[in-house]
């Protein structure tokens, strides 16, 4: 039976990754001093390009009045249950799927053509069928986040280990157990990086519907402050939104780090330590 390299490898930070991420906080602050002293230097008008400082003074400002918070909290819970919808949807009809050879035939063309249609253009029928608020916000969201669980989860599926489907079956395992106890184990890392494209394009897919139509939420704030013309106010909206994306893609990224060190620990056939 062939071996496969040990799960108990470590996952957390090498040595290389602190010093890279100070290099790059440093080139972040080298950027803005550059921003910052182009603008002044040059005078740019703040309503082309508004200098750091400026965009400072508007989030600063939001912040503090509260004016952001209700449309940061929409914008989150949209992301949430829109990826939790839309992921779990993927993530059961990809096991479903990988399971059936038939069901597979039968069901991608449609899954895809599904996926090439711009999410852009469904946002008001979304709107029509669901009418304004929080319910097509998270039902454009939830299909941008389906398909790369779909995918992965049928890619990370497909990868098991032969050797390992056949040890389960002289084993006497039923097909359940095969699944969730070998197939889905080994496929965890393949899942996983599909829940990391799919908190990515769920922010991104909570935006764009709220610029279709919705009263509130960051993609909203920023079609109001490009109707009256405050461009420092766009580009805090857009620091908010992209401080919110990594904080969601360094949770699911913790999340991932915690499944892989205590779900894939001892996989059925692994040598002994």
């Amino acid at each position: 039976m062939t071996s496969r390299p040990s799960s108990r490898a470590p996952l957390s930070t090498t040595a290389h990754e602190a010093p890279a991420r100070a290099w790059a906080l440093v080139l972040l602050v080298i950027v803005l001093l550059a921003w910052e002293a182009a603008a002044r230097w040059q005078d740019w008008s703040a309503l082309v390009l508004p200098a750091p400082s400026v965009v400072g003074g508007a989030l600063w400002r939001g912040l503090a009045s509260g004016y952001f918070w209700p449309h940061l909290w929409q914008t989150t819970l949209e992301v949430l249950l829109g990826l939790a919808v839309g992921g779990t949807l993927g993530f059961a009809l990809g096991l479903l799927l990988a399971e059936s050879a038939f069901l597979h035939r039968l069901a991608m063309p449609y899954v895809v053509a599904s996926q090439v249609v711009p999410k852009l253009a469904l946002a008001p029928l979304m709107t029509v069928w669901l009418g304004f608020g929080t319910a097509p916000m998270v039902a454009i969201t939830a299909l941008v986040c389906f398909f790369p669980l779909l995918e992965n989860t049928l890619t990370g599926i497909g990868q098991t280990d032969p050797d390992r489907r056949e040890l389960f079956r002289m084993l006497g395992a039923t097909r359940w157990q095969t699944l969730w106890r070998l197939k889905v184990r080994s496929g965890l890392p393949a899942i996983l990086a599909g829940l990391r494209m799919a908190v990515v394009l769920a922010l991104v897919g909570a935006v764009v519907g709220e610029f279709i139509g919705a009263s509130r939420g960051l993609g909203a704030l920023i079609i109001a402050a490009q109707g009256s013309m405050d461009t420092p106010l766009m580009f805090a909206v857009l620091v908010l939104i992209t401080v919110l994306g990594l904080v969601l893609y360094g949770a699911t990224t913790a999340l991932q780090r915690w499944l892989l060190r205590s779900y894939t620990r001892s996989l059925p056939g692994d040598p002994a330590p």
